[in-house]
């Protein structure tokens, strides 16, 4: 295994404050410790309901978050500390992708202007070099070469996503976080955004961590999955662990929920997850404290893990 980036122990607390004297009475536990390993040329999932924490790891993970503990190893040094993160320009070597294409590109800037961006930040480009590099990003995402001086508001949803790539690959990033980076688009422009972020992969040996709730599309681009729940990890494995053996309650919940159009199974997919439901609310207490909390993980196997109280959880 090569990582590029391990996040060990990760939490990230909001202190809530009341009375008189504004003191802190107590914590959003947002990331309560968590631990995962996101691997070079690999795409790593988090998946989990809103309010799960995922996006807030992204972020921290970004620099966006202020991290109250646990520590995020890039090149053997902690980038949680904001000076090694500068000295170490991490900033150009891990992008975003945003779920919003519309929001994330300013509506009053052109093409040209909104993906040179990151590279005016980064790079020292004479204007014809950047203009050069800018197609042939342009060109790399599937947009044609007059998209240059055209403005947002004038391409589709897809093309504006297309658009979000191509600037987020500007600086030979070495991380993508893509959070929720389809949810927005309709589903048969779904499948071309991400058939194309696999092709970038590919092209640039790329790591995406992927943020999202839809574990359809998480399984058509993910190698290893985080399950994720009120802030900790309920469930981590391969993509074959969590899709063909699945053992943590909200996983199957989650995996019970994915929509089915085979007309013949839509039955049994339906007393599938009246079931799953019942066995949630039977055994609720294997797998939560009596606060909800979520266990630790135990490993079952050397790449899968469940957070489960005792060997009799199923």
């Amino acid at each position: 295994m090569s990582e590029l980036i391990t996040i060990k122990d990760l939490k990230i607390h909001y202190p809530i404050r009341s009375g008189f004297f504004n003191r802190v009475t107590d914590h959003v536990y947002a990331v309560d410790g968590v631990d995962f390993v996101i691997e070079k040329g690999k795409t790593y999932g988090l998946v989990g309901e809103s309010g799960s924490g995922k996006s807030t790891t992204g972020k921290a993970i970004l620099g966006l978050e202020k991290v109250t503990g646990g520590e995020i190893i890039y090149n053997g040094q902690d980038v949680t500390k904001r000076n090694v993160r500068k000295k170490m320009n991490y900033n150009k070597d891990v992008q975003m992708i945003f779920q919003d294409s519309m929001s994330s590109l300013n509506p009053k800037k052109r093409v040209l202007d909104i993906i040179a961006e990151p590279l005016r930040n980064f790079e020292r480009l004479s204007d014809q070099e950047e203009k050069q590099r800018v197609k042939e990003l342009l060109d790399i995402v599937g947009m044609p070469e007059d998209a240059l001086y055209k403005y947002p508001h004038e391409f589709s949803g897809g093309q504006r996503q297309r658009l979000g790539v191509a600037r987020a690959v500007a600086t030979n990033p070495k991380l993508i976080v893509a959070d929720e980076p389809v949810s927005a688009l309709d589903l048969s422009v779904q499948a071309q955004v991400l058939n194309f972020m696999k092709r970038i992969q590919q092209q640039y040996d790329l790591s995406y961590l992927f943020i999202s709730h839809d574990l359809g599309v998480v399984k058509h681009m993910c190698d290893n999955i985080a399950i994720m729940y009120k802030g900790r990890f309920v469930e981590i494995g391969s993509r074959e662990d969590i899709y063909n053996d699945p053992r943590h309650i909200y996983t199957k919940r989650l995996l019970s929920a994915i929509p089915r159009i085979d007309v013949p199974n839509r039955e049994a997919h339906k007393e599938n997850r009246r079931h799953v439901e019942e066995e949630y609310i039977k055994h609720q207490k294997d797998y939560y404290d009596n606060t909800g909390r979520v266990y630790d993980l135990r490993k079952i196997t050397d790449t899968h893990s469940v957070a489960l109280l005792n060997e009799g959880a199923k």
